[in-house]
């Protein structure tokens, strides 16, 4: 076992050059051959090469046309196969859908991921208007509920890298931007077990989230609600927290948590 794990460290440079091209997709759905050469700082053969066998595997498509590259059906199959057998997402999609008829707002399930969120599942409220999170979106840790639930549960040496000096950025004029403050509200959450976020990521947006256990007790994920703040006020937040607080030890306990 000892020798397979330190065969696992020895990564394969080539592999690594080929997921940072994929990684590039991530904010941009087309890219030509020269926006991917000046996003991953490759050589344009380089680039080429990876990006013809990415083709010709279909995880990537490219049109004539445009003399574009996009994201290409393999991943589409290969992500399905992933919600398929991830028993969290699973478990989570009912109480997500619970969550929405219960409010009416926009449910997430959230996981670290690095120095960041992704949002490994959602359910779109029923409003009309409403504030909308995307599947695989990757977000900030030190803002929005969500994040400061994984945030407030993370290692330490998790918690000192994201609040190292110069990385918490003001997106609002609410963002917690002195580690000092956001090492109180750190321990707060971890102290209350929910999360609320009044505009802190998105001006005039409210959520509210609270950690996940798994069967270790570890905090696996945050399960919230988002929504515009003008609908979520006063009783009705206090009412929402207490929710979505229940619904989050709801899915720890099909996790397999164990209170007490």
């Amino acid at each position: 076992m000892s020798e397979r794990t330190k065969e696992m460290f020895r990564h394969v440079e080539v592999v690594l050059k080929a997921l940072d091209l994929l990684d590039c997709f991530e904010k941009h759905p087309a890219l030509t051959l020269k926006d991917l050469v000046s996003l991953t700082r490759m050589t344009r053969g380089r680039v080429t090469r990876l990006a013809g066998t990415l083709e010709s595997r279909g995880y990537l498509l490219f049109a004539p046309e445009s003399k574009e590259f996009r994201l290409g059906p393999r991943l589409l199959t290969l992500g399905k196969a992933f919600e398929t057998h991830n028993t969290m997402i699973l478990l989570a999609r009912p109480i997500l859908k619970e969550l929405v008829r219960l409010t009416g707002e926009h449910s997430s399930l959230y996981v670290l991921d690095g120095l960041a969120r992704v949002a490994l599942a959602r359910e779109k409220g029923t409003h009309e208007v409403s504030y909308s999170v995307a599947e695989g979106q990757r977000m900030e840790l030190y803002a929005g509920a969500g994040g400061k639930v994984l945030l407030a549960f993370a290692p330490p040496e998790t918690q000192r890298r994201v609040m190292a000096r110069g990385s918490l950025k003001e997106l609002t004029s609410k963002t917690i931007i002195a580690a000092r403050s956001l090492r109180r509200e750190l321990e707060r959450i971890h102290s209350t077990g929910y999360a609320v976020s009044d505009g802190e990521r998105v001006a005039e947006v409210w959520s509210a989230a609270a950690p996940v256990f798994d069967h270790t007790h570890r905090v696996c994920a945050a399960i919230g609600i988002t929504g515009p703040r003008y609908r979520i006020q006063g009783q009705v937040q206090s009412k929402y927290i207490a929710q979505v607080v229940e619904k989050a030890r709801e899915l720890s306990l099909r996790l397999g948590w164990q209170e007490g």
